[in-house]
């Protein structure tokens, strides 16, 4: 699995311009991964993309304070969306990939009807994939990397305007 970058952040460092270099870096973690994620062969690639986006989805409500509602609601929504696909997808893999190793410890009797049951995951991850490669060509249509990078750069314009305020 893929581990998340640190962030190192001061207690004195304003709010929003945490949220904003947070924001940023999830969302490239989550985009990274995006390269073969729908390739059914290495299970670890949907993986890590969906633990990204859990990270990214609980980086957004943590900071929702810091971004323009209107922009913010819909981006949440996006991401929430693409969440649930990269689920939909990932389940099966993994009981795929447990029935596989039960089967190697049953005798050849047996292994017919965990094969059958291993062949019904396989349609169910197919179909998982389908929702999974129309989710992410949603989610280019309408432009979710760049609305991510967008809402950071929101808070800190906020943030840099605050200052400025603040020292006038």
């Amino acid at each position: 699995m893929a581990k998340a970058e640190d962030i190192d952040v001061t207690p004195d460092e304003p709010y929003r311009r945490a949220a904003a270099r947070i924001v940023r870096v999830r969302t490239k973690e989550l985009f990274d991964h995006a390269e073969g994620v729908l390739d059914t062969s290495d299970i670890e690639r949907v993986h890590d993309m969906r633990v990204a986006s859990r990270r990214l989805r609980a980086v957004l409500e943590i900071f929702a304070p810091c971004f323009p509602q209107s922009e913010f609601k819909g981006v949440l929504k996006d991401v929430k969306q693409l969440a649930d696909a990269l689920g939909e997808r990932r389940d099966p893999d993994v009981h795929i990939d447990a029935l596989k190793t039960f089967s190697k410890a049953l005798t050849a009797a047996n292994k017919h009807g965990v094969a059958r049951l291993v062949e019904d995951l396989e349609e169910r991850q197919a179909r998982g994939n389908e929702v999974l490669a129309a989710e992410l060509e949603r989610a280019e249509q309408r432009g979710l990397h760049g609305r991510l990078l967008a809402l950071a750069d929101a808070a800190d314009d906020e943030e840099a305007a605050a200052l400025e305020e603040e020292a006038a």
